[in-house]
């Protein structure tokens, strides 16, 4: 059998265009109010963030979180937290796209694979400051708008499949698992 061109049609409709993935750690150095004896604790709150396609291979996360600290100063007599707000922006890659999209008016999905979290967190070297080392991981979609090409049944007539012609009749297989009383049984 073979096909003509006026067999196939051409669908558009949405779908993925390009993906991509990015691990980052990052460093920061926190300055608290006073001189740091020891690190108690750190955590990673408040995680908010944006993406959008930033070129033709490219999608631009930018998002901020605070980043607390518990330490204890004079020689260990006294604790504090400190706060900071960190901003930060992500170059994520697209290692798949379609060359063949229609627009340039795309969806971008973004999801944290890793959330920011603290790796290391200590005093340094002159015991003035916190150095906070921080991993964090996104995966994007790039969703728009695409051509597909299907091929056609030149034959196929309509009403070919519809509900009608389906078989519906029960087997005595299927008829054997039917259980008669089962509304008058009690568990």
């Amino acid at each position: 059998m073979s096909f003509l061109e006026n067999d196939y049609r051409e669908i558009i409709t949405k779908a993925v265009i390009g993906k991509g993935r990015k691990f980052t750690k990052d460093t920061h150095t926190v300055s608290p109010s006073h001189r740091p004896s020891s690190i108690l604790g750190c955590w990673v709150i408040n995680h908010l963030y944006n993406a959008k396609k930033k070129s033709e291979d490219t999608v631009e996360i930018t998002g901020s979180y605070d980043i607390n600290i518990w330490y204890s100063y004079n020689d260990n007599t006294k604790t504090e937290v400190v706060t900071e707000r960190v901003n930060y922006h992500d170059l994520v890659p697209l290692s798949v796209k379609d060359d063949k999209s229609l627009d340039d008016d795309c969806d971008v999905i973004a999801k944290v694979m890793q959330q920011p979290n603290c790796l290391e967190c200590k005093i340094t070297h002159k015991g003035q400051k916190i150095a906070v080392e921080i991993e964090r991981e996104f995966v994007v979609q790039v969703i728009g708008e695409t051509k597909l090409r299907v091929k056609v049944d030149p034959k196929w007539e309509y009403g070919d499949d519809d509900e009608e012609s389906w078989d519906f009749e029960l087997t005595d297989d299927e008829l054997s698992d039917v259980e008669p009383d089962f509304l008058d049984k009690k568990d």
